[in-house]
């Protein structure tokens, strides 16, 4: 027997207790469904057994971790739901590349063709797998063995990624027959994925599943046609380059081809770069460009690069900072904690910035104002400014795409830019990299490097920013005139060597433990790699360093 303490009450179970068992118990004290269990502070699967007297508590399809478990798992059952209705080489031509909001895009990497049938029929067996509730069963695998199991099942995806793996052991999971590798924990059965939908979308599935604040909720998909194909452009370029995952890319830096990866990738956004400013001087009315995107998406380094391409169509740009109109700090409207909110809507002073901007329009000068961050107020320093015929204000705020921000305006004067670090490369087929993961990386080195911020602060705040930007950003991004994708398929190769000191800083027992040490897994799918050849205009040097730009 071993005695087992949940939330200060301590009850004994036999050795060899499922976790899933324990927490059945205690199911009906949690609104949400349990997903995972700490173990002495472990995070395990709920399939584990009871080895000895220990201190348990629950995580919930509430909390994020349990929201991205049922993700995971629900994914494995598309998975098996095509390997059980066209065979398992279908299932490995099935490559899940990208999150459209609720929805998780999957497309054919090979002959597989999907189609609306298809697509009722795999939503239709993944129902009866639920119903069947088969176990989803782990083992750990010696590396040759994992390597030669998904060989010679054709996933060689897999046998490029395992081939850059330090460790001696690969968790494979198993449902039904289907095996494959996931990065993460996974639920015990499926029978706990009760929540889903399966659309054809795009020439692929759409598997459309609740959001964490509503585990229980299946809303209809809503398409973001301006998203879906920035990304789907962004995963074309990276199978042009030969590029599509992770042991794609430490491949070509084993070869010694990263170099030439840099430079056509950066080519690339230039291109981009040079085609938005083309456009907007085409138009000839534009008078405000309006950029927003969410937290590290290199918004700073690609204004600045836009700016230098309007000005080879002999356009002068001008930057406006939207965060010098917040209102005096007295006025800053407060959250439900109390604390003070900047970024909301009514952090700003609507009014003045639009009369402000509306003067310009009709050619009167203007004194701009600029906020003292240390005393909360407002300030006019003499910064006075004019717009001639070929002047350009260039603005940045993370409200700049909702039109209530700049109600006053001419839409015609208007040319909004959405700007987001959109990962297109995957771990491996079946393993995508959240965008999320991406930024939150960029963001801790950058914070490290210009603030001194630790990576635990980065971790404790994040989910703060990403309410924020749910909130304030994503909701207005179809909105913009169009996209821009910041994120360069080499960077977190990059991006490695600076994150991980930061993070093996933050020490167990601490509560963004956990988050770190998944990060750290993470990356240690790539090869690091040295950032002496990046160019100096990079949108990465925004946050490793050595930028021309003042970032």
């Amino acid at each position: 027997m071993a005695m087992v303490t949940i939330g200060g009450v301590k009850k004994e179970y036999p050795i060899g207790t499922t976790y899933e068992a324990i927490a059945n118990e205690f199911q009906g004290e949690y609104d949400d469904l349990i997903a995972l269990v700490f173990v002495n502070g472990k995070m395990t699967e709920l399939s584990k057994k009871l080895k000895g007297d220990c201190e348990l508590s629950f995580i919930t399809l509430h909390e994020s971790a349990g929201h991205k478990t049922y993700v995971r798992t629900a994914t494995f059952l598309l998975l098996k739901a095509v390997a059980d209705l066209l065979g398992v080489k279908s299932a490995c031509e099935v490559k899940v590349e990208f999150a459209i909001g609720k929805g998780y895009y999957c497309s054919s990497n090979g002959e597989l063709e999907i189609t609306p049938k298809l697509a009722e029929q795999v939503n239709e067996r993944m129902k009866e797998l639920v119903r069947a509730n088969y176990p989803i069963k782990k083992e750990s695998y010696p590396i040759d063995k994992a390597i030669k199991l998904f060989k010679e099942r054709g996933m060689q995806d897999k046998e490029k990624l395992f081939r850059f793996r330090r460790s001696s052991f690969i968790n494979v999971y198993e449902l039904d027959g289907y095996f494959d590798y996931f990065y993460g924990h996974m639920l015990p059965s499926c029978g706990y994925v009760k929540y889903f939908e399966v659309i054809y979308y795009e020439n692929g599935f759409m598997l459309n599943l609740p959001e964490r604040h509503a585990p229980k909720v299946i809303d209809e998909f809503k398409p973001r046609q301006k998203l879906f194909d920035t990304l789907k452009q962004a995963n074309d370029w990276g199978v042009k380059l030969g590029i599509d995952t992770v042991g794609d890319l430490n491949n070509q830096i084993c070869s010694g081809k990263l170099s030439e990866v840099i430079l056509v990738q950066e080519a690339l956004q230039e291109r981009r770069i040079g085609e938005i400013a083309e456009e907007i001087a085409a138009r000839g009315n534009v008078k405000f460009v309006m950029i927003a995107g969410p937290s590290s998406s290199g918004k700073t380094s690609f204004s600045h690069r836009l700016s230098i391409q309007l000005r080879t169509y002999g356009l002068t740009p001008h930057p406006i900072a939207v965060d010098d109109y917040f209102v005096n700090r007295e006025k800053t409207p407060r959250d439900a904690n109390g604390d003070y909110n900047f970024e909301c809507l009514e952090a700003i002073d609507l009014e003045q910035f639009n009369k402000d901007m509306c003067d310009l329009l009709e050619g009167k000068e203007v004194e701009l104002p600029t906020f003292n961050f240390k005393t909360g107020q407002r300030e006019y320093k003499g910064n006075k400014k004019k717009l001639g015929k070929d002047d350009i204000l260039v603005i940045e705020g993370i409200h700049a795409l909702n039109d209530k921000m700049s109600h006053s305006l001419p839409t015609s004067s208007k040319y909004k830019i959405y700007i987001s670090a959109l990962t297109s490369l995957n771990i491996d087929e079946h393993n995508r990299i959240p965008t999320t993961d991406g930024r939150l990386i960029r963001r801790m080195v950058r914070d490290a490097r210009t603030r001194g911020t630790s990576a635990k602060r980065t971790i404790q705040m994040w989910s703060s920013v990403r309410r924020g930007e749910e909130e304030n950003i994503f909701p207005y991004q179809e909105s913009a005139d169009t996209f821009f994708n910041s994120a360069l398929i080499y960077e977190l190769a990059v991006l490695k060597q600076f994150a991980e000191p930061l993070l093996f800083d933050i020490e167990k027992g601490e509560p963004e433990y956990y988050e770190a040490k998944r990060l750290l897994k993470f990356l240690e799918y790539f090869l690091g790699v040295s950032s002496e050849n990046l160019p100096n205009n990079s949108i990465v040097r925004e946050f490793v360093g050595g930028s021309c730009f003042n970032v």
